[in-house]
């Protein structure tokens, strides 16, 4: 499989739940801004993708990636991102401009950040830990 298979696999379930032309999505669309996501969206497109690939994606995986090697106490300060947790989502969301990962994010706001791209990428690393690794 090669990314380009694993990102139509992936605009495809964008344009069956949210009822977008597949010409929308682009590895750059953000999912809420410019294709229109809800929160309840992400659960159909979760699901869709699960099955198409037959893996699990994990629930909040962004979000406790980020969390990854940073202790609770300095990750979040009154609700508000630290800037350690702000380096680490940069680090673990390189499709983001880093300009929009900014100092008064909330954790709450994560889900904001996803691009199509941001799937495409969980998917390519919940597959290469399944053994079945994406070609270039």
């Amino acid at each position: 499989m090669t990314s380009e298979d694993v990102f139509e696999k992936v605009r495809d379930a964008f344009v069956e739940a949210l009822g977008v032309e597949d010409d929308e999505v682009t590895p750059g669309s953000k999912v809420f801004d410019d294709l229109g996501a809800e929160s309840l969206d992400l659960l159909e497109i979760v699901y869709l993708l699960e099955h198409a690939f037959q893996i699990k994606i994990p629930r909040d995986g962004i979000k406790e990636a980020s969390k990854e090697g940073i202790d609770p106490s300095e990750y979040e300060v009154d609700g508000v991102l630290t800037e350690k947790a702000l380096a680490k989502l940069r680090e673990v969301m390189p499709e983001v401009d880093a300009k929009e990962i900014t100092p008064g994010l909330t954790a709450n706001d994560i889900p904001r950040l996803f691009r199509v791209q941001t799937f495409v990428y969980l998917v390519e690393r919940l597959l290469a830990e399944k053994g079945t690794p994406v070609e270039g």
